[in-house]
């Protein structure tokens, strides 16, 4: 333990952090936020620093590949074989691509700023998602300095996870062959309720999304003549809104949209509610005297992870209020994201809110909603003995206390997936995004402690999956 302790120390300290810190400046930012990324070549510095470290790095692991796999049309994929001395195979997964800039960082810092700081690296992607890929090849590292077997590892590193991974089924179904059958997937493109514990997700919502347009004029018309002859747009898509949600509670109104919530979370939320109590929201940047939407932490928690919530992300439509004449609109946008339970068929979800949204439109204005393809969230299979124990010994032994178990309100959109498709495979997603991380938003950071005790606590879990699978 104290060795692997002092080599993750080692190698994040000396090698990890300054190859991320490199990594962060890269503006790499997702197909989706990026249309022209093969143009502005980001990616493929991205996918080169990545492959130089990781060559050097697999050269200590006798037998172990690394290839860049290409296909026209398509994000990169970097996949990496290692030979293991036990049956099974294991599969690591991340993603290299980014979140865009957002506003609102912090002095001194930026999205593409490194800043090394109270042990916290800000900048965007080092939590979200660029670690994952260090952190596997160094459990793996650690555990050949000590002689430890373990399976046969599969690393998957992908390139479109923040678009909804569009390339990721085609690359899973393209090396088929020569991923096999995992027995063991881990991801570490997760979440944290603290950076106390080994946290496991055991659930993530889905989603379902889309654009909503109003159109009342085909051109703006000032405001003292058009008023009260022409309905706003702003109104009508407020009106359309409160058809699936209830403005004063945000409850959602329609029943595609809900799943019944499994007993075992119902009780994993409570636990996590005891351990995490007020820090389930103070953790949030609320302004002023803004309070949350739920009573108790667990009901908190519950609605982030098995509840269908609605935000609107984006508008388009209106200029800014100093650029803003008296003039009545013609047309309002908003770009809706709706959360859904993770056992809710989003395709489904996506079809009512079309369904209801269209319909008979107040004044015959103009409505369309432009839907997006849902996707379906996942929970998790019940795990394994094994599994169990070497969680709470791995949670125990790096951090000194017990694993904790909680779902992510968010999507991995490949987990459904891989769970369809491989149904008796165990799951262990965890990840390093805590409080205050703002992962998507300013002032991410990935917190260096936890990285290098997940590092160690993926390791562990190697060691205990070859023994159970000798």
């Amino acid at each position: 333990m104290d060795k692997l302790t002092r080599f993750m120390n080692g190698i994040w300290d000396g090698e990890i952090i300054p190859t991320l810190t490199d990594y962060i400046r890269i503006p790499n930012k997702s197909p989706m936020f990026d249309p022209d990324w093969e143009k502005h070549g980001h990616m493929d510095k991205v996918v080169a620093l990545f492959e130089t470290w990781a060559r050097a790095k697999l050269a200590k692991l006798p037998g172990a590949t690394l290839e860049v796999v290409r296909v026209a049309g398509r994000t990169p994929l970097i996949f990496i074989e290692v030979p293991g001395k036990t049956a099974g195979t294991v599969l690591l997964y991340g993603h290299l691509d980014k979140q865009p800039e957002m506003k609102g960082w912090a002095e001194g810092m930026g999205p593409w700023t490194p800043v090394l700081k109270d042990n916290k690296l800000y900048g965007r992607g080092g939590a979200d998602d660029g670690y994952a890929m260090f952190a596997s090849i160094a459990a793996l590292l650690a555990l050949a300095e000590q002689k430890i077997d373990h399976a046969r590892c599969v690393i998957t590193i992908e390139a479109g996870e923040e678009s909804g991974s569009p390339d990721l089924p085609f690359y899973i179904e393209h090396l088929a062959e020569r991923i096999g059958t995992p027995d063991l997937i881990v991801c570490l493109d997760s979440g944290c309720g603290n950076y106390d514990q080994l946290w496991l997700t055991t659930s993530l919502r889905g989603i379902a999304a889309g654009k909503l347009s109003v159109r009342v004029l085909t051109e703006g018309v000032h405001s003292g003549d058009a008023s009260g002859i022409v309905p706003s747009s702003f109104r009508i898509l407020r009106a359309l809104l409160s058809r699936i949600e209830d403005e004063t509670t945000g409850a959602m109104k329609l029943s595609e949209f809900f799943a019944p919530v499994p007993d075992e979370r119902v009780e994993q939320a409570r636990a996590a509610s005891r351990i995490l109590g007020n820090d389930v929201y103070t953790k949030l940047p609320f302004a002023g005297t803004t309070k949350p939407m739920a009573m108790t932490p667990v009901e908190m928690i519950l609605n982030r992870t098995w509840k269908p919530q609605l935000a609107v992300i984006g508008m388009e439509g209106y200029p800014l209020p100093e650029h803003a004449g008296n003039v009545l609109l013609p047309y309002s946008v908003a770009k809706l994201s709706l959360r859904t339970p993770p056992t809710c068929d989003a395709e489904a979800a996506v079809a009512a809110l079309k369904n209801v949204l269209e319909d008979d439109p107040p004044y015959g204005a103009e409505v369309k909603f432009e839907a997006e393809a849902g996707q379906t969230g996942w929970n998790a299979p019940s795990l394994a003995p094994w599994l169990e124990a070497s969680l709470r010994k791995a949670s125990e032994s790096h951090f000194g206390k017990p694993v904790a178990y909680m779902g992510e309100g968010g999507s991995i959109p490949f987990m459904a997936m891989l769970g369809k498709k491989f149904p008796k495979t165990q799951f262990v997603v965890t990840g390093v995004l805590g409080p205050h991380s703002n992962a998507h938003g300013p002032n991410e950071f990935l917190h260096i402690p936890t990285a290098k005790k997940v590092s160690a606590c993926i390791a562990e879990v190697l060691t205990d999956h070859a023994a159970a699978h000798r």
